[in-house]
């Protein structure tokens, strides 16, 4: 695959990069990633990996855009309240990079399609807000041996994982289970600073552009936390549970569980 004028141009500060060059470049133009969520941290993580030509990019969220979202989620304008999420942010990162594929999926994720919707991506970033989500996805990528980006933000504190099969600890191997419902407040229950988003969803482009370009060390076995007020990062190390329910050598998790009707309402 040889590059255009326009494409140096445009990937020049990433191919004078040792780590990427001509070689890491190409492995972005010919990846695929499926954001889960349109919301806070699909945002910027969606925009981050368009303005990088990553070659096709998927987007699933069943909402649209109303005006309470446009604080936090900068892939949508005040011109797109009332339009779907995956068309708002579609048209976002076609207009950052026609060179990208961009592919939408209006609907819930739910264990019925979660399987069909991940099969063809090599990485998945979870975008999600709620927990019913958050284990599905984890569970599914598992099953699948698809690595993901898990990622959560509340108030003013962020977090994030990755998976990679047979690397390290999966999102279950740490949380177990759902907490109970209503015992731990959304976002719009409990607020979330705005640019917590951008921090955080950044955070998980950079992990999916690590993994593809094969550079650098990944957030596998680890938890990174974010404090915002007092402007801390701290990285958690976290051992493998080897009687995981899902992803060690004799699972009781075997088929994919919606702990929630309409599991996946991605609001974030």
């Amino acid at each position: 695959m040889a590059f255009t004028n326009e494409q140096l141009e445009r990937y020049s500060r990433h191919i004078i990069l040792q780590e990427v060059g001509v070689k890491g470049q190409k492995k972005l133009m010919n990846a695929k990633v499926l954001i889960i969520g349109a919301g806070g941290l699909g945002a910027p993580a969606g925009l981050y990996l368009a303005a990088a030509g990553v070659g096709t990019i998927g987007i699933a969220d069943a909402d649209v855009v109303d005006l309470s979202n446009l604080q936090r989620q900068v892939i949508h304008t005040t011109d797109d309240i009332g339009k779907a999420k995956v068309e708002s942010a579609a048209e976002t990162m076609r207009a950052i990079n026609p060179d990208v594929t961009v592919k939408t999926y209006r609907d819930y994720v739910y264990s019925g399609n979660i399987m069909d919707l991940i099969k063809d991506y090599d990485f998945i970033i979870d975008g999600t807000d709620n927990f019913p989500a958050k284990f599905l996805i984890n569970d599914a990528c598992v099953m699948a041996q698809k690595p993901f980006s898990h990622a959560g933000i509340i108030r003013f504190k962020g977090q994030l994982m990755t998976y990679v099969p047979g690397e390290g600890p999966c999102y279950r191997c740490v949380f177990k289970n759902p907490p109970p419902k209503d015992a731990v407040p959304t976002c719009k229950q409990a607020g979330v600073i705005g640019a917590m988003g951008g921090v955080i969803g950044s955070l998980q482009a950079m992990e999916a552009i690590k993994y593809i370009i094969g550079k650098g060390d990944l957030l596998t076995g680890k938890l990174l936390t974010y404090d915002a007020l007092k402007m801390e990062f701290h990285t958690i190390k976290l051992p493998k549970d080897h009687n995981c329910a899902v992803c060690s050598d004799h699972p009781t998790i075997t088929e994919l569980i919606d702990y929630e009707q309409a599991v996946c309402d991605l609001k974030s």
